[in-house]
């Protein structure tokens, strides 16, 4: 078993409870109430500003090119294409620099963002891997969930943007690439070391599995 299969099975549990939470199910059937969704927005794009960050430390830390242009490329991805669909529902929902610069980060979020950079700044590339791929691969199964059992999604008229982020090629193209790095980077990992990785996705993914709770709650 690979690596990245390993840490999947054992968060598999937990992100598959966010399928049903009502957060994503309103999203995936268009009845999740607006404010709650502009709660989120504002959240996820503090969320983002620190979770580029990750990327940026895995370029600072990386000794191969080819790496260093991964995490740059990906980098690039959150602060321009994912970053994208939280700024075009910002200006739907009248949102502005001044009201997300005024809006504090909830104590869930900064807890989670401030414990993935430092997961990212203590560890080498293979903790720095798992600290990141309880959100990629959680966001990849919500979007292939929803494609699957909520197929006219895509369409909505307000979510389907979202919707449409989550499922597309380049999105699935960059969480399969990060898969891949993680089980490079981990190869030579001892039984102890991986068993800590597998601690890091499961904190992370309970720190996701909060941020819906957070958000509709």
């Amino acid at each position: 078993m690979k690596v990245s299969e390993r840490l999947i099975a054992k968060a598999m549990p937990i992100w598959e409870t966010y399928f049903e939470h009502p957060f994503v199910k309103g999203i995936a059937d268009g009845t999740l109430p607006v404010e709650k969704f502009r709660f989120y927005m504002i959240q996820d794009h503090k969320y983002l500003m620190q979770y580029a960050k990750v990327f940026a430390l895995g370029v600072l830390k990386a000794d191969k090119e080819a790496d260093m242009r991964f995490f740059s490329g990906m980098l690039t991805a959150i602060l321009d294409t994912e970053n994208a669909t939280h700024q075009s529902y910002l200006a739907k929902l009248g949102v502005t620099k001044e009201d997300i610069e005024n809006t504090p980060m909830t104590l869930n979020n900064e807890s989670y963002t401030n414990y993935m950079i430092s997961i990212a700044t203590k560890g080498g590339l293979p903790e720095l891997s798992a600290a990141v791929l309880a959100c990629s691969r959680s966001y990849y199964l919500i979007g292939k969930y929803i494609e699957d059992n909520y197929p006219e999604a895509k369409n909505h008229p307000f979510y389907g943007y979202w919707v449409n982020t989550y499922t597309n090629d380049i999105f699935r193209q960059c969480d399969e690439i990060l898969m891949q790095m993680t089980d490079r980077f981990a190869e030579n990992c001892s039984e102890e070391e991986l068993q800590e990785l597998e601690r890091i996705v499961l904190l992370c993914s309970e720190y996701e599995y909060n941020f819906w709770e957070m958000c509709y709650r």
